[in-house]
């Protein structure tokens, strides 16, 4: 068995959340660590005097347990094996490999006294049936692959490396946890980032959609890998992959931005990628029409459409995206009149307003950046984050904060 991957602040959630009455669910793409995750809480739940005999642990994608593909049998199973004493820990690995799962949960916790941990790497795990039955009765924990900090904790670097030089292999790899095997070497990497997006388009997109065409949800993947940061539509999506001959558009009827809403819905269950809505700042709302997509992993994009330096403005945007996610902000993209602020992120008392660029030097740009954020009325904190390591700090009150000096504070 490879070695757990610790990831701390996400164990400490759970443990924050022990014995309360909710059920856990940790959700995530494929190979981003929840199972690690749940092995180390089983190890910390021992550690902390609990019997074996009081954890049930099972991971569904076994084939030990292959003929537990309803909820009966899977209620039958588990119950079969609860003890009569003490609270019961309850820990299911890839739980959407029962059908409706939901009902066996919520009558475990109506018949005994159990305490329930589940992970799922789709978010069909919790559709509306889900929800509906386990309304106000479940925690969801959201798993990231690797941040900046915690990919540096993760690798061993030589003391000659620089920050930069480490931030640059970020940018290159991305953050999926397995990679550490391979050191930086960029075939086998690759080769692991490609087996595990396959696994993630066959078994979490064309299994669940059995309509789905394999080459569409490519096509739309690529599109998506290659205009991050861009402000699209499924419309707009739809008009050039049908110039392109790949979605055939009906006179008058574009099937095409029906199509690839849908498909970009498939890819978002399966947590590849994240879709933000615009937000009018002054008009305080939030915009029907144009998001933005970003993707999960850098990792997958170069993996996908091979390392290039030549956008790095929309990388380093998706980097900042991911930590405020982190971060357990709320964000949208902002329209401030006719401009555009890269980031509003909020939490219940807390806003911030974020431009990202990869360098303020030249005066077009700083004026640029600086733009929007001044047109901005409140006195929330304004941001821009870039790559420059200058000793202006503030433009009247707009901080200017290297980005990496950002992502590790």
């Amino acid at each position: 068995m490879s070695e757990l991957i610790n990831r701390p602040a996400y164990l400490e959630q759970l443990i924050q959340n022990k014995d309360v009455d909710l059920v856990k669910i940790v959700t995530g793409i494929r190979r981003c660590g929840k199972s690690s995750l749940l092995d180390l809480f089983h190890q910390y739940l021992k550690e902390n005097g609990i019997s074996d005999s009081n954890i049930i642990h099972m991971n569904l994608e076994s084939l030990r347990y292959r003929d537990l593909t309803d909820y009966l049998a899977f209620y039958d199973y588990v119950s079969a094996r609860i003890p009569k004493e003490g609270k019961i820990y309850l820990i299911f690995d890839e739980l959407q490999a029962v059908e409706h799962w939901e009902k066996a949960v919520e009558s475990f916790r109506l018949d005994f006294d159990v305490d329930i941990y589940i992970t799922g790497s789709n978010a069909y795990l919790l559709s509306t049936e889900f929800s509906t039955l386990l309304s106000g009765r479940y925690i969801e924990i959201r798993m990231l692959p690797l941040s900046f900090q915690e990919f540096l904790t993760f690798y061993d670097f030589e003391t000659t490396v620089t920050m930069e030089e480490k931030f640059q292999k970020y940018l290159q790899f991305g953050g999926m946890p397995i990679l550490k095997e391979y050191r930086f070497n960029e075939p086998r990497s690759n080769q692991a980032l490609e087996g595990i997006y396959s696994t993630v388009v066959l078994r979490d997109i064309l299994q669940r959609n059995q309509q789905a065409d394999q080459h569409m949800l490519q096509k739309i993947m690529l599109f998506l890998c290659s205009n991050i940061g861009s402000i699209t539509s499924p419309n707009s999506i739809g008009n050039v992959l049908s110039n392109e001959g790949d979605i055939q558009n009906r006179k008058g009827k574009n099937i095409a931005g029906k199509t690839v809403e849908k498909y970009v819905e498939m890819l978002r269950s399966a947590f590849i990628f994240y879709s933000v809505g615009r937000y009018d700042v002054k008009g305080k709302q939030l915009l029907k029409t144009l998001g933005k997509n970003y993707i999960i992993d850098l990792g997958f994009r170069n993996m996908l459409l091979g390392y290039r330096d030549a956008d790095r403005g929309h990388i380093l945007e998706n980097i900042v995206f991911l930590e405020l996610i982190r971060r357990e902000y709320r964000v949208y993209i902002g329209k401030v009149g006719e401009t555009e602020v890269d980031f509003v992120a909020e939490k219940p008392n807390d806003k911030l307003y974020i431009q990202v660029t990869e360098s303020m030097q030249s005066p077009e740009t700083r004026e640029r950046e600086l733009r929007p954020l001044r047109m901005i009325p409140d006195n929330y904190a304004k941001i821009v984050l870039s790559m420059d390591r200058s000793y202006i700090n503030s433009y009247d009150g707009i901080q200017s904060l290297n980005l990496i000096d950002w992502l590790l504070s």
